[in-house]
């Protein structure tokens, strides 16, 4: 079974974009949307409404970095923090060029920062692009299967 792909966006026009994107891409993977930094934790610690997901962390998180409750940067600093999430990649989709928030976010071990490009044909091609690379292309760390075992 494929690992899925984790959505984190507050706004529910690029929500709509990012998921007619993936749509386009064609990937086989299935798309988890959270709406906040806090549900986001709770989907990636298997907590609260998430308890009972199936175990393993997705193939890739798409974060914004302005969200409600938790903001993508203490998002992404908790996963690197945790010995069970760190490894995984994290693309920083947002709409911010502010250059503090870019340094802040590799400070903090994103793998990869995309500004959402404002033509629908370049967000297509970028979210396309994005993952077919982190679902498909990339290869994880030994340990970290880019498949979950059935249960």
């Amino acid at each position: 079974m494929l690992k899925p792909i984790l959505l984190v966006e507050d706004n529910p026009n690029d929500l709509e974009l990012t998921l007619i994107a993936l749509e386009r891409s064609q990937l086989a993977n299935e798309v988890i949307v959270v709406r906040d930094g806090a549900e986001a934790l709770d989907y990636l610690h298997a907590r609260g409404a998430f308890a009972a997901r199936e175990q393993g962390n997705p193939a890739v998180v798409l974060l914004d970095l302005k969200l409600p409750k938790v903001d993508g940067l203490e998002v992404l600093a908790e996963i690197r923090g945790s010995g069970t999430l760190k490894s995984m990649p994290v693309v920083m989709l947002t709409s911010s060029r502010e250059e503090q928030d870019l340094i802040r976010s590799y400070e903090l071990g994103v793998n990869a920062y995309v500004v959402k490009p404002v033509d629908f044909g370049e967000f297509v091609r970028a979210i396309a692009d994005l993952g077919i690379f982190w679902a498909v292309l990339n290869e994880p760390p030994p340990g970290s299967h880019r498949y979950i075992k059935p249960q």
